[in-house]
């Protein structure tokens, strides 16, 4: 399905991973997905710190060294070099995965396909298309105490990715609250897609339009303010 959309107006993924960023807080543990969600860390608000886990058996790695100065023994779960904090530690990956399990993750953070109104997640197959190793995010969506994503409302081809029911293979099922998209704010409470912040230039009607689930509105819809990045 193919739905009319408002590309005219949009948050870049720098600014989308911006404006998730505001909402961890600190001294939190957080996993972000490999890719895009990796921007997240870029964005921590002043005086604020997050601990940054990788699956691989980092815990709180830095941002990204500068080219040509990468130490290739300190990588990521997405294999890209990290730099280390004061403080950080390195395990085994069973250790990083117990980590997981017993849920002593605050957030993941996590890129998307599709997403269902009921907080089902895919994110790892397209047809015959897909990632390795997706027993990673299936561990963390259900392992983390907050599971997040961050996406584009649309696909490139104009569908939506909030839909009723994934029609990708899932990563999770209702694990996901909270979604950041290029357009919007929007939570998941009761089976339902519940909006919180639009873009200030867009009508709610328009960004209906767009998603392929009914929003629903439990109060004041906040303007969706970012920085230029």
């Amino acid at each position: 399905m193919t739905l009319n959309t408002r590309e005219d107006i949009k948050l870049s993924n720098a600014q989308i991973a911006w404006r998730a960023a505001q909402d961890i807080k600190d001294g939190a543990y957080v996993n972000l997905g490999i890719g895009f969600p990796e921007m997240v860390a870029r964005y921590q608000p002043p005086g604020r710190e997050a601990i940054f886990h990788t699956e691989n058996g980092i815990l709180n790695f830095g941002e990204a060294p500068a080219e040509g100065e990468e130490d290739w023994d300190l990588i990521n779960a997405g294999k890209k070099a990290v730099t280390l904090k004061p403080g950080a530690a390195f395990f085994h990956h069973a250790d990083s995965f117990a980590m997981v399990r017993g849920g002593h993750l605050d957030v993941a953070i996590l890129g998307a396909l599709q997403v269902a109104q009921n907080g089902d997640l895919a994110n790892w197959r397209v047809g015959s298309k897909g990632v390795p190793a997706v027993g990673g995010a299936m561990d963390l969506v259900h392992g983390a105490k907050q599971v997040c994503v961050i996406t584009e409302h649309v696909t490139k081809n104009g569908e939506p990715k909030l839909v009723e029911a994934c029609t990708f293979p899932l990563t999770g099922v209702a694990c996901i609250t909270r979604v950041y998209t290029s357009h919007a704010v929007i939570d998941i409470v009761g089976k339902h897609f519940v909006l919180r912040e639009k873009l200030a230039d867009m009508t709610v009607e328009e960004l209906q339009a767009m998603t392929g689930a009914r929003l629903y509105i439990d109060g004041p819809v906040a303007d969706l303010v970012v920085p230029k990045l």
